[in-house]
């Protein structure tokens, strides 16, 4: 071969992938693949653009994709122009490194990802072979897909087969379940095959995901426990009860009793106030003849000082007060701020806007604290998102959510509201300790830039800063839409996980469409009330601790729903740490010695973690370091467990001379009264035959009776009855 024709080919060569684009054909689009349409979904389905392959931020082996191919023009060029085209070989097909890796042939870390003569090779192989031709439209992407079921009820061990169409911006529609990715949340309930086969495994509820090439949607999968003979006997106090029921009835369960007396009135004053009834309110409440009692009682605690105590240190969670943020002063005027808009039962609402929206000095106005403690407009972003909309939103920071349809722009749209302010001094500085002054400005900050800037956008809505004035009322004005289907179901959804132990969706700040609530129709009424009353939290509480599904006994039927995903049961679930302390406090006659506040101050009351105590901090409080639920841990463990049974605090509390033993042995209690006392105070209910017999004896074998009371009540606070709600 000459020179001039060696150079020929080789021009020719390298030109092959632009000429193919720009010369169109009139082939079968099976023997000329597109890009976009064909190659895309092949390579994604055969894990490449995944994150744990070349969809790494860095790539694998100095080759990188678009994560979730999400970018196919990055891809394109990727494969065809890089690596002096070893990846991609239109003159030699069979030697190209994209089908040679992937079949292994030769070394390659992902291992071998499909079979010779399969329809990925053969659509990977026909594409390259026809030149390799850049897509007709690198802009042409999926609009929507379209999945069948969306619901799926099997018995153990039936499967199901899924149907996945796509419809592309161009209007055409193809099948594409097998190039969908799929993915089931629990394997024990039910298993999906790569190829869309849903198995039913074992009772229960699950999801299944499906994705293709950033569009994704949830299967809802259901698997009935056996059908009980016998029918459902249960009396709906409100529309919750109708709900819970009807799932009962589909997956055909039946719940347990209701609590008794004793086991309920425990229950609302933990979960309405954080705090343990006395043995003179238990005994008062079993004794009421009043068949509406209960709801009484809960209307009570609504009013109790305790209640303000108790929400507000919820909320601080929730809105990180904390003095590492705003300092010793502005720490106070926010826990102050939150404990007004409890008190007076500000509507969610109200309080969302008040934040979002808040200006000024910070000791005039608490609410402003929401800006120092993410200063960040991105952060703020990913804050705001999460607190008042349950929408996590960080992983939108650096590419599309994988889960749900949050693109960048949506991350940098919700940054870019609060990039018009600016913080200043306001002249009190030095008398103050550095106060700072909030306040809106009409154009972006540039101190407060992000990196993609925008418009400000929510919900794809873009908002005109030169006609908005200041674009957080728009913004507070959009979250608080009633139309907003995130908003109200966010709050309900925390509110119900704090008195029922879990979320309608775990976790509770994570609402998206890949991980729907197991009561799809409570969800929806309790937000739809939820709005119809205001927002008004007092009234939510009410609603849920009014239900029947609320006063079911603790007691767990054998292994049919332990986890409490079906509510047949009142779930266990320990004690959040401020709660657990003040209840140990009350259960031995002692008060708490915090640094720097009165003696006597419940941990409940504290305003921030920024006050020392080894035993909140042992059983899990928040360190109020972010916005996620996560931050509190509720799960008990090993040093939990060794600080009950060996704290030597907890031992001098026991014997402390005013505490509740000293009390006792001076006035000279009777056995059998002081051990019925003891029980009240942990467990909040009297001792049984049994266990009053075993404690008597317990009691009279010791060496002293303090001792034999201090043991026993030890060993009280030692049990799960008294360290969980129940």
């Amino acid at each position: 071969m000459s020179l001039r024709t060696t150079s020929i080919y080789l021009a020719l060569l390298l030109l092959a992938p632009t000429t193919a684009v720009r010369a169109g054909s009139s082939e079968d689009a099976a023997a000329r693949p597109d890009f976009v349409r064909d190659v895309m979904p092949v390579l994604v389905k055969s894990g490449c653009n995944g994150g744990k392959c070349h969809g790494s931020f860095q790539g694998r082996g100095g080759f990188q994709l678009s994560l979730f191919g999400l970018d196919a023009e990055f891809d394109y060029s990727a494969l065809v122009r890089e690596s002096r085209q070893r990846r991609v070989s239109p003159a030699a097909p069979d030697r190209s490194l994209i089908l040679r890796k992937p079949l292994a042939e030769v070394p390659h870390g992902g291992g071998q990802r499909f079979q010779p003569g399969s329809e990925s090779y053969r659509i990977l192989r026909s594409w390259i072979a026809n030149g390799a031709p850049a897509a007709a439209d690198f802009e042409l992407h999926v609009a929507d897909i379209e999945v069948s079921p969306r619901d799926v009820t099997l018995n153990p061990d039936e499967h199901v087969a899924l149907q996945i169409h796509a419809r592309w911006s161009d209007g055409v529609q193809r099948d594409v379940t097998r190039w969908a990715l799929y993915e089931a949340r629990d394997e024990q309930c039910a298993a999906v095959t790569d190829a869309g086969q849903i198995e039913a495994r074992s009772p229960g509820r699950t999801t299944v995901t499906v994705s293709f090439l950033g569009q994704v949607r949830a299967v809802n999968v259901t698997v009935p426990y056996a059908r009980p003979a016998d029918p459902l006997v249960f009396e709906p106090y409100n529309y919750i009860d109708e709900h819970v029921a009807a799932e009962w009835e589909k997956v055909g369960l039946r719940p347990v009793e209701s609590a008794g007396d004793e086991e309920f009135v425990r229950r609302a004053y933990l979960d309405v106030i954080g705090t343990l009834p006395t043995p003179e309110e238990i005994r008062s409440f079993v004794a009421d003849p009043a068949t509406d009692k209960r709801a009484q009682l809960i209307d009570t605690l609504l009013k109790r000082p305790e209640y303000v105590d108790y929400w507000s240190y919820r909320w601080a969670d929730l809105l990180r007060v904390h003095r590492r943020y705003v300092g010793d002063k502005g720490m106070w005027s926010f826990w102050n701020w939150v404990r007004r808009a409890v008190r007076e039962n500000w509507p969610v609402d109200r309080i969302t806007r008040e934040l979002i929206v808040s200006k000024g000095s910070l000791f005039s106005n608490g609410a402003t604290a929401y800006y120092f403690v993410d200063e960040d407009p991105a952060q703020l972003g990913e804050t705001t998102a999460q607190l008042f909309l349950g929408i996590r939103m960080q992983c939108a920071e650096c590419h599309h959510h994988p889960y749900e349809t949050w693109s960048q722009a949506d991350y940098y749209g919700l940054a870019n509201f609060f990039t018009r302010i600016e913080i200043k001094d306001n002249g009190d500085g030095a008398r103050y300790g550095g106060t700072k002054l909030l306040r809106p400005v009409t154009t972006p900050n540039r101190e407060r830039r992000v990196s993609m800037n925008m418009e400000p956008m929510l919900f794809g809505q873009v908002v005109d800063p030169t006609e908005a004035g200041d674009v957080r009322t728009v913004l507070a004005d959009r979250i608080t839409d009633p139309e907003n289907p995130w908003f109200a179901r966010n709050f309900v959804n925390r509110f119900w996980s704090y008195l029922m132990g879990r979320g309608l969706v775990e976790p509770v700040d994570d609402l998206r469409a890949t991980n729907p609530p197991t009561h799809p129709e409570l969800m929806d009424a309790l937000a739809a009330d939820f709005i119809d009353s205001g927002c008004d939290v007092k009234q939510l509480i009410r609603t849920i601790c009014t239900s029947h599904v609320y006063q079911l006994a603790s007691r767990v039927e054998a292994d049919v729903d332990r986890d409490g995903v079906f509510y047949t049961h009142r779930r266990y679930h320990r004690l959040p740490a401020p709660v657990l302390l003040d209840a140990v406090n009350f259960a031995v006659g002692a008060t708490e010695e915090f640094n720097g506040l009165p003696r006597g101050t419940r941990a409940i009351a504290l305003p921030d973690p920024g006050i020392q105590s080894y035993f909140l901090e042992a059983f899990g409080r928040s360190p109020r370091s972010s916005p996620c639920e996560c931050a509190t841990t509720s799960k008990p463990d090993l040093i939990q467990a060794l600080h009950l049974m060996n704290s030597e605090a907890i031992q001098k509390k026991l014997a402390a001379p005013g505490g509740r033993i000293q009390t006792l042995l001076k006035q000279e209690t009777p056995d059998a009264e002081a051990i019925e006392q003891l029980f009240l105070v942990t467990w909040s209910r009297p001792s049984t035959e049994e266990e009053q017999q075993a404690a008597l004896t317990f009691v009279t074998q010791a060496d002293t009776r303090q001792e034999g009371y201090e043991d026993l009540l030890w060993a009280l606070l030692n049990s799960t009855s008294f360290a969980f709600a129940h």
